[in-house]
């Protein structure tokens, strides 16, 4: 097929913006959380495999923190176990763990794994109990009762947040060129397991390793101003004043929150990316415009 002299611009005019962004971000590390629709829809998920392998290829760091939510409340329901949450949180018991560790740390996680290899990536997966990657600590809630003196305390069972995190086998599998992806399980010092929101991890471990991006897939266009437009970039204390005043709210406030922790952190910038869109990821790195909105700490590096 012979390349008609519009095509050929527009072709080397993409080319020649992704040019800067390939020479700013080589040898940088990147953490991308992956969910939602871009998680569930077939063509959704082999544009994601090739943008992580394209990141890679042209000398990024690409690690990959994954949900997998509605998998595992459809084999919960095929099990005949209801899902059960609590302030937007799965309550776990051990049966419910049990299911949490085989979708995620086996069908969900390996999935990822053969899609990224299967277009010319070479990943690796973990769960966050390999090499004690995630050391999690039991998430505890509480709410007022009025026949109680003190508040009443929630247990929700194996729902975790991240304690601490040991990277030294993510910075084996770097040094080694590998692709690591992450399922948001972590061990506790009593040597039980606990089921971690996808952001949170993600978000710490861009913190941890002093990211360059941290880009959060989501099922929205990203953040959005009172009249519905996107805001294509934010800086941190901005975004605080739009949670203050309401602008910002319902479930975009725990994304917001994380993207604000980790720039607030040492993290260049975070990305809040429509997942529904294909190739998001590359288009929100590689291009002037993107596709979500971009959040940044404000402070000069």
């Amino acid at each position: 097929m012979t390349l008609t002299s519009s095509s050929a611009k527009t072709i080397a005019h993409v080319l020649i913006e992704a040019l800067p962004y390939i020479n700013r971000f080589t040898g940088k590390t990147l953490v991308i959380k992956y969910g939602g629709n871009a998680m569930v829809e077939e063509a959704l998920k082999h544009t994601f495999a090739q943008d992580i392998v394209l990141m890679k290829r042209v000398g990024m760091n690409p690690i990959v923190v994954h949900g997998g939510g509605p998998q595992i409340g459809n084999l919960l329901k095929r099990l005949g176990k209801p899902s059960e949450f609590f302030q937007g949180m799965r309550i776990t018991d051990s049966e419910t763990m049990d299911v949490v560790q085989m979708v995620l740390g086996g069908l969900v996680n390996k999935e990822i794994v053969t899609l990224i290899n299967r277009h010319g990536g070479a990943a690796v997966g973990l769960t966050g109990k390999d090499a004690e990657l995630i050391r999690a600590r039991k998430m505890t809630f509480t709410r007022d009762n009025p026949e109680m003196n003190a508040p009443e305390i929630i247990d929700i069972g194996h729902v975790g947040e991240v304690a601490s995190l040991d990277t030294a086998v993510i910075d084996l599998l770097i040094q080694g060129n590998f692709i690591p992806v992450i399922a948001p399980i972590g061990v506790g010092d009593d040597g039980q397991s606990y089921n971690i929101n996808a952001d949170l991890v993600a978000g710490k471990l861009a913190e941890v390793l002093q990211a360059e991006k941290l880009v959060l897939l989501t099922n929205t266009s990203g953040v959005l101003d009172k009249q519905g437009e996107l805001l294509r970039e934010l800086e941190a204390t901005q975004t605080q004043t739009m949670i203050e005043d309401g602008t910002i709210s319902g479930g975009m406030l725990p994304k917001v929150h994380c993207a604000l922790d980790a720039v607030n952190s040492g993290v260049r910038s975070a990305h809040i990316v429509d997942g529904r869109v294909e190739h998001a990821v590359l288009l929100e790195i590689f291009t002037n415009e993107g596709v979500g909105t971009l959040i940044k700490s404000g402070r000069k590096h």
